[in-house]
C-alpha cells in the first residue's frame, strides 16, 4: 500500500491530506485564525474548583476557561502550587476521616500552574487540560512528571521492543527524573539517534520551565509545531513514500526541519510544480465536499447516512438500490461488509469522535454478525485515534467510541444553517400558511386597522395565492378587511410578518 501526503498552503490556511493507495483517508486543516491548541503549554491560573465534579476551571488566556480533572493533575512541586506544602493540602481533608485524593488537596482558586492542552475547545466546551506534560520529538515522548519507559503498541516485535527499552534505559543518567515513550518511528533506529532526541528533549524541558517561571498567568509557554511540520513528525513513520507541498517557502521549512530531525526523510519531500492545485490530485477537494454530506453512497448501490449531534454520531446503513444476486440475507450481509470498511474510512476523513452508534442492517445469521464486526475492527486498525467497539447486538447496533482531540471536519468548515438554526429542517409552506391564518384572526380581534399586509417568502405567497386562495378569501370576509400579500426576498420559508395598516 502506497502512502502519500499532500500539503496545500494558502495565505491563511494550511491543509494536509493522507492518501493511501490513491484514496484520501485523513484531512488536516489549520487556519491562522484558529490554530489547534493540542500539545500547547500554558501558564494557567485556577479560577474555580468544583469538588463535586473533582475538577477545576483554569484561565489560560482563551475565550472560555479550560477544564482540568483531578485525574489529570500530577503531584506538583511546591513552586508550581504557589508554595503550598503537603501539610497545607492535608488540612483540607475532613476531620475524623481517612484522607482521600480530593481536588482541593491538589489545586485552589488563584493557583498558578503549568498545564498542557490535551483536547481542543469543541462547541461550547473549553479546552481539556493536564499537568502530566508530554513533549514529543522524532522518536520519543518525554514525560517530565511521569516514570518508566513505554513502547508504542504499534511496534509488535517483542525483541525490538526490548531492544528499544534497554537502549533508553542505558542512556538515562543516574537519578534521572521523568519517563519516556518510544514512538512508532523509533523502530529500527540506532541508540545514537535516541540519545540525540533525549538531549533535545532535556533542553526543551529546561527551556519550558524557565519560560514558565517568568510568564504571566494566561500566556502560552510553548507552542506545538505548525501543521506542515507536524505531519512530518507524526506521519512519516507510517511508510510514506513522498510528501508533495505546493509552497516553495513551506517546502524550504520542511526540508530544514527534516535535515535536523529526520535526515533520511528529506529526499521524500518534494515541491509540487504542477499547474493544477495539488489537492486536485486524487480528487481531494471532491472528497472534502463528500465528507460534509449526510449521505455516503456505497459502490454496491447501498448508502450510509451520518447524523452528527453534540452528544453522539449515528450512522445508518441502508441497502438502497442494491438487490443482490442470491437471497435477502446474503444481500444484507454483503452491504454490511462494504459499509464496515466505508464507515472506518469516513470516521477518519470526517474526524468524528466521542460516542458513535452504527445501525447495521439486521442480520439473522450469527456468523455474519461476527464477520461484519471483525471487518469493522480490521478497518479501524489503521486509525491513529484510539477506538473501542462494543459487540454487535441482535438488532444490528454497534456502540463504539473514538477518541476526540480536535473538531470534526463539519464543525471546522461549517456553521449552523441560519434558516433552521442547526435543527436540520424547516417548517413547510403549508405549515406557515396555517400559522399566518391564525395570526390574522388574532390580530384582527385585538386591533383595528384598514387592511392587513402579509410579508412572507416567495413559496409561502405562491401557496396562499394558489392552494390556499379559497381559504384566504373566506378569512378576508370573516375579518372584514382586505388582505394584501408581499414577497420578502430575505425571508426564510418559515419567516413571516402580519402588518396592520
Amino acid at each position: 500500500m502506497s502512502i502519500e501526503i499532500l500539503v496545500n498552503v494558502a495565505p491563511r490556511e494550511t491543509r494536509a491530506a493522507v492518501v493511501e493507495s490513491g484514496v484520501a483517508q485523513e484531512i488536516y486543516i489549520e487556519r491562522t485564525s484558529r490554530r489547534g491548541l493540542v500539545s500547547n503549554l500554558y501558564k494557567g491560573r485556577v479560577s474555580r474548583v468544583l469538588p463535586g465534579m473533582q475538577a477545576a476551571f483554569v484561565d489560560i488566556g482563551l475565550e472560555r476557561t479550560a477544564f482540568l480533572h483531578a485525574a489529570d493533575i500530577a503531584n506538583l512541586p511546591a513552586h508550581e502550587t504557589n508554595g503550598r506544602t503537603d501539610d497545607t493540602l492535608a488540612s483540607l481533608a475532613p476531620l475524623g476521616q481517612p484522607q482521600v485524593e480530593d481536588i482541593r488537596r491538589l489545586v485552589n482558586p488563584g493557583d498558578d500552574i503549568l498545564v498542557q492542552v490535551i483536547k481542543d475547545p469543541i462547541g461550547t466546551k473549553g479546552a481539556r487540560l493536564t499537568t502530566f506534560v508530554a513533549l514529543p520529538s522524532r522518536y520519543l515522548v518525554y514525560m517530565p512528571r511521569g516514570e518508566g519507559i513505554g513502547v508504542s503498541a504499534r511496534i509488535d516485535d517483542e525483541a525490538e521492543r526490548q531492544r528499544l527499552k534497554a537502549a533508553v534505559a542505558a542512556l538515562l543518567p543516574p537519578a534521572a527524573a521523568g519517563g519516556y515513550i518510544l514512538r512508532t518511528a523509533a523502530q529500527g533506529v540506532p541508540a545514537e539517534s535516541l540519545r540525540e532526541d533525549m538531549i533535545y528533549l532535556d533542553k526543551l524541558w529546561h527551556h519550558v520551565r524557565a519560560r514558565a517561571a517568568e510568564a504571566q498567568p494566561g500566556t502560552i509557554v510553548h507552542e506545538d509545531l505548525p501543521l506542515a511540520l507536524r505531519v512530518l513528525r507524526d506521519e512519516l513513520s507510517r511508510g510514506v513514500s513522498r510528501v508533495l507541498v505546493d509552497s516553495a517557502r513551506e517546502h524550504a521549512h520542511m526540508i530544514e526541519f527534516a535535515a535536523a530531525f529526520m535526515p533520511d526523510a528529506a529526499t521524500r519531500i518534494e515541491l509540487y510544480p504542477g499547474p493544477r492545485p495539488v489537492f486536485d490530485l486524487h480528487g481531494i477537494e471532491e472528497e472534502i465536499g463528500k465528507a460534509l454530506d449526510r449521505k455516503v453512497t456505497l459502490k454496491s448501490g447501498g448508502h450510509l447516512v451520518f447524523d452528527q449531534t453534540e452528544a453522539l454520531t449515528t450512522i445508518d446503513v441502508n441497502t438502497g438500490a442494491y438487490v443482490g444476486h442470491r437471497n435477502l440475507e446474503e444481500t444484507i450481509y454483503r452491504t454490511n461488509l462494504e459499509a464496515a470498511v466505508a464507515i472506518a474510512r469516513q470516521l477518519r476523513l470526517r474526524n468524528l469522535g466521542g460516542i458513535i452508534i452504527i445501525d447495521f442492517i439486521d442480520m439473522q445469521d450469527e456468523s455474519h454478525r461476527r464477520q461484519v464486526l471483525a471487518a469493522l475492527e480490521r478497518a479501524l486498525a489503521a486509525d491513529r485515534a484510539q477506538t473501542h467497539i462494543v459487540s454487535l447486538s441482535p438488532l444490528g447496533l454497534v456502540e463504539m467510541t473514538r477518541k476526540r482531540t480536535r473538531e470534526s471536519l463539519e464543525h471546522l468548515l461549517c456553521e449552523p444553517c441560519p434558516s433552521c438554526e442547526g435543527r436540520g429542517f424547516i417548517k413547510t409552506a403549508e405549515t406557515v400558511c396555517n400559522e399566518i391564518f391564525r395570526e390574522i384572526v388574532r390580530q384582527s380581534r385585538q386591533f383595528a386597522s384598514r387592511e392587513l399586509l402579509i410579508l412572507a417568502h416567495q413559496d409561502v405567497v405562491d401557496r396562499l395565492l394558489d392552494d390556499e386562495s379559497a381559504t384566504l378569501a373566506e378569512l378576508e370576509a370573516q375579518v372584514g378587511r382586505p388582505i394584501r400579500l408581499q414577497v420578502e426576498a430575505l425571508y426564510g420559508v418559515d419567516q413571516y410578518d402580519v402588518v396592520l395598516i
